[in-house]
């Protein structure tokens, strides 16, 4: 008698290499609009800002002081006249040989002074004499912000896609642009699967039905998606039928981007997503050797007929760290590019770990943990996929080695959250 044995399971992929395939797959969005630079915040540039005028358009004082000549002040105690006084803001006169001017940060230099005198530097005559004593000798460009030392006329200031901070805000401000070119948002539907599943409000915890839980991960994602600039369209709980499942992929491929559901990517009977997105178009990725987070999706959904580039399809588990912990580490990156901005490269810490994981995972772990007062980590104690505590204790992540154990003083490479969520 011949016993056939089960086929042997290919190797799941790695972390890094299904990035790369995830990252190859996107062609960034093409449609710009303009809006107001007061609503641009973390929005992508769409082309190149060039500075039409220099910053700042002439020579000014750094400080409140005098505005003097170099050469009229060669030792300390010089008495100079005040010739005139210079706020922000208004005209001046050049200065004469042998006075000075009263002068305010912001305000330009006069003609002919090649210097600032901070006032702490200073002392009034006195009496009906208009003017001050010179206590320090004063180098050529002391306390002068020259004409375009921030920015040069016909500089690119802000590059095409970067991603648009406050301080770029500002920047883009000073140059007089009262609306900026930006990347469309990318239009992302977002629902999740599953039976179980019960929106916080629709039912009190009392009433709960044996088995069901509330609905924590779409809490999560939708903010996390916004910060990324994008425009989400909330979809909300799609029954685990196959039917059902069809249908909320169709309805979605037609007017978004891309398609992000949680839950419903596993292999058990009622997971009718990977099906589904195989009927509907393409699966090019499933399942990576990572932990959380093996049940990770990329595919594809087809658009009507008249459309030129099928919808793209992100499936993230069920369970809540591992859709918050591929989501950091897979969709942002994905949707960065979408958008043309750069994708940072994550720069991890190297720290001493305060805990010991005797049991090595044959999987790249991600363990949740927090920075404490030693300069070292401590270990979240329940490392579940589904104790979503621990991202809210943890202030970073662990990336561990596939087949490594950790002891107590390892250096071990720490990922910030507050990097990963940048």
């Amino acid at each position: 008698m011949t016993v056939h044995k089960p086929a042997a399971r290919s190797p799941l992929m790695s972390l890094d290499d299904a990035l790369a395939s995830l990252l190859g797959r996107v062609v960034p969005l093409s449609a710009t609009e303009s809006v107001a630079t007061f609503d641009a915040d973390r929005r992508v540039l769409a082309q190149d800002l060039v500075s039409a005028l220099q910053v700042p358009p002439n020579d000014n004082s750094s400080m409140d002081g005098y505005a003097v000549r170099s050469a009229d002040v060669t030792a300390p105690g010089v008495v100079l006249s005040v010739s005139q006084r210079i706020a922000a803001g208004h005209a001046a006169e050049p200065l004469r040989p042998g006075t000075c001017a009263r002068i305010f940060t912001g305000a330009p230099m006069p003609e002919g002074a090649d210097a600032v005198v901070m006032q702490e530097d200073t002392q009034d005559v006195g009496g009906n004499i208009h003017g001050v004593h010179i206590h320090a000798v004063p180098k050529p460009g002391q306390w002068v912000r020259r004409a375009g030392e921030d920015v040069a006329r016909g500089a690119v200031v802000l590059p095409r896609g970067e991603r648009l901070s406050p301080a770029g805000l500002g920047l883009a401000a000073s140059l007089g642009l009262a609306h900026v070119p930006v990347v469309a948002r990318p239009r992302v539907a977002l629902f999740s699967t599953g039976d179980e599943l019960v929106m916080p409000g629709e039912v009190p915890p009392q009433d709960m039905k044996p088995g069901a839980i509330y609905n924590s991960n779409r809490f999560f994602l939708r903010p996390l998606l916004q910060r990324l600039g994008c425009d989400v369209s909330d979809l909300g709980i799609v029954p685990d039928r196959r039917e059902a499942t069809l249908a909320a992929l169709k309805t979605a491929a037609d007017h978004h981007d891309l398609i992000l559901t949680s839950g419903g990517v596993s292999v058990g009977e009622e997971d009718h997503i990977k099906p589904a997105v195989q009927q509907l178009g393409s699966l090019d990725l499933w399942q990576i050797g990572m932990k959380p987070g093996k049940p990770f999706a990329y595919g594809s959904v087809h658009r009507g007929a008249s459309a030129a580039q099928p919808c793209h399809f992100i499936g993230l588990p069920g369970n809540p760290v591992s859709s918050f912990v591929t989501f950091v580490l897979l969709v942002r990156p994905f949707l960065l590019k979408l958008q043309g901005a750069p994708i940072p490269r994550l720069q991890p810490v190297m720290l001493p770990a305060h805990f010991t994981l005797a049991r090595a995972d044959k999987r790249r772990e991600f363990l949740r943990v927090r920075r404490n007062a030693e300069g070292g980590l401590d270990l979240f104690p329940n490392q579940s996929s589904g104790v979503l505590t621990s991202a809210v204790w943890g202030d970073g992540l662990v990336d561990n080695p596939a087949g490594a154990s950790i002891a107590h003083g390892d250096s071990v490479p720490y990922l910030s959250f507050a990097e990963l969520l940048a």
